[in-house]
């Protein structure tokens, strides 16, 4: 990770950043643009995933079905990503057969055909998609508590969209929308792995420098107000299990108190890991909600997640309730660890545990190519390559005290929608 890196951009507002890593033949090739979820309007909810989907149907030069052949024919792998500020994709190639990368994401960058036929195609696609996911309770709870979270910013909805919306949505919406945001300047180009940064650079120019700069799109995003009072949301459906969902308005990535909150996040449920790619994981059986609602058999299950995003967004923490339990008692247990946390001191020695953990997993997301590749374009979506270089050390630095001061800013039950699964004991589909 302490390779430098070369960042530069080109006369069409395409931002590279290079990264030479010689330790295998491999290099990894993103490209990520600033558009998701955050990006969308109503009535156009999931217009960002769908586009994604759209990119891999082909484009006059690499026709649908000619992509994925040649991808594997030489050894590689590829996928795409879209969440809530971006949508990113890449290739892992070996080292002499990159430029099939650099040429197809440069030509889809502009030449994506859209064909009516493989929209209507992928209607179908996105659609099932989404009922997969509503068949889960976790995700009917989720989606539920996040459009709770949210008034007026777009963070309201999941990436998948409304399913009526995607009923709706046409060709057209989906090809203007590629169009508006499918721009160089919009986008950033990384490369990590086994290549001649000025050889790499200069092939870069003649591929994506010739594209025409685009129109810098405006994000229709709007400031979400503070919360004022707690909100409560239940959710019913069939199954035998209870769930609960807490989220806490949190800061953006780019704020100082994101990384107190990273630590608060470890102290609860475990670190989270930023990086929504892969790469390993850590117990969370150290943490203080494992051991008041896991361990004292209030709950099956206790997990956190802090996300790093543009504008400020949730720190959620989910559970699996016994079912001998109730949502009553998981609450006074839960609330009674968060006020612990908000009147007393951490101790140095907890603090350390934690951060060792966050930094741990911090570790295991970042050690191999294609994640030091993720890692030069994803820290950009949010903010800048120094929030990726400096994270460690600035975790190292949050005192006890400034754990304390995070938990009760955000910690706040003012600040929080708590969101309960209601089983009815009935099979999916049953009367």
């Amino acid at each position: 990770m302490t390779n430098p890196i070369i960042k530069t951009q080109l006369s069409n507002g395409l931002t590279v950043q290079l990264k030479e890593i010689h330790t295998a033949p491999i290099i990894s090739h993103w490209v990520w643009y600033r558009v998701g979820s955050r990006n969308e309007l109503p009535g156009k909810t999931g217009i960002s995933h769908w586009t994604e989907h759209m990119q891999f149907k082909g484009t006059p030069q690499f026709p649908a079905g000619v992509l994925d052949k040649a991808i594997s024919r030489d050894g590689g792998v590829w996928n795409a990503f879209t969440y809530l500020d971006w949508t990113a994709y890449y290739e892992t190639m070996p080292a002499d057969k990159i430029d099939l990368a650099l040429r197809l994401e440069s030509d889809r960058m502009v030449n994506s055909v859209y064909d009516p036929k493989e929209v209507e195609s992928e209607r179908t696609v996105v659609i099932s998609e989404r009922e997969g996911g509503e068949n889960e309770p976790t995700f009917r709870l989720s989606e539920a508590v996040q459009e709770a979270s949210f008034d007026v910013h777009s963070y309201r909805h999941e990436v998948i969209g409304y399913k009526e919306d995607l009923y709706k949505i046409q060709r057209d919406d989906l090809y203007n929308h590629y169009r508006a945001h499918y721009n160089p300047n919009n986008a950033v180009l990384a490369v990590a792995g086994d290549f001649d940064a000025i050889t790499m650079l200069a092939r870069i120019e003649e591929l994506y420098g010739r594209l025409p700069a685009g129109e810098k799109p405006v994000c229709p995003a709007s400031p979400e107000p503070a919360s004022t009072a707690e909100k409560r949301v239940e959710v019913k459906g069939p199954g035998e299990t209870t769930y609960m969902q807490l989220v806490y308005h949190a800061p953006a990535a780019n704020c100082d108190d994101f990384f107190a909150m990273t630590v608060v996040d470890s102290l609860l449920t475990g670190p989270t890991g930023l990086n929504m790619f892969g790469g390993g994981g850590t117990s969370n059986k150290t943490s203080r909600l494992y051991r008041a609602l896991v361990e004292k058999e209030l709950a099956v299950y206790v997990s956190g997640g802090l996300q790093a995003t543009v504008d400020p967004y949730l720190y959620d923490i989910t559970l699996t309730v016994r079912p001998e339990q109730t949502v009553d008692s998981v609450m006074a247990a839960l609330d009674g660890e968060i006020k612990r946390l908000q009147d007393q001191l951490v101790s140095e020695e907890e603090i350390i545990r934690a951060v060792k953990q966050a930094r741990a997993l911090f570790a295991y997301g970042s050690e191999n190519i294609t994640n030091q590749a993720f890692w030069l374009g994803y820290a950009e979506m949010f903010a800048h390559y120094d929030w990726f270089t400096n994270y460690v050390e600035r975790l190292e630095k949050i005192t006890p005290a400034d754990v304390q001061g995070i938990a009760q800013k955000y910690l706040d039950s003012k600040n929080r929608v708590v969101g309960v699964y209601l089983p009815s004991g009935e099979e999916e589909g049953e009367a």
